[in-house]
């Protein structure tokens, strides 16, 4: 791990995006998904998987989190995630973002599978950071949940 000790505090946050593609006769279908909401659990597991980062990435520093939130919603293409992560401390949060959106992503998939396997999750990136000697960054491109 990257010795962070002599590094700052800053606030800090980061939001990541994905989306999880579907046809429409499968988004038509999970509205009524016998194993719940997928939109709400993937949300959960959003959540749950940027808290536990560092256990998943080696090398990534355990960070406390002063927060978390995931956003998923119903697109023309399927579904549209969107986390945003905070912190106040001395190293960025752009893993643990990218981490609850990728999971929120794999959790669509896994609760909307058996409907269709041609699902694809894509364009997951990180759409802006601020905090820290690197300063403001925002992705060049279209932020899907922007339609």
């Amino acid at each position: 791990m990257v010795d962070v000790s002599a590094k700052p505090e800053t606030v800090r946050f980061a939001r990541a995006s994905a989306v999880v593609r579907m046809n429409a006769r499968t988004r038509r279908a999970v509205r009524k998904n016998p194993k719940g909401n997928p939109l709400e659990i993937a949300r959960v597991a959003g959540i749950a998987a940027a808290k536990r980062t560092s256990e998943l990435i080696p090398l990534c520093h355990p960070l406390l989190l002063t927060h978390i939130d995931v956003q998923a919603e119903f697109t023309g293409e399927g579904v549209a995630i969107e986390s945003l992560v905070r912190t106040t401390g001395p190293t960025g949060v752009e893993m643990e973002a990218l981490t609850a959106a990728a999971v929120a992503a794999l959790t669509v998939y896994d609760m909307c599978k058996a409907l269709d396997h041609s699902i694809e999750i894509t364009g997951l990136h990180l759409v802006e950071k601020a905090g820290g000697r690197s300063g403001h960054y925002q992705h060049a491109g279209k932020n899907p949940r922007s339609k």
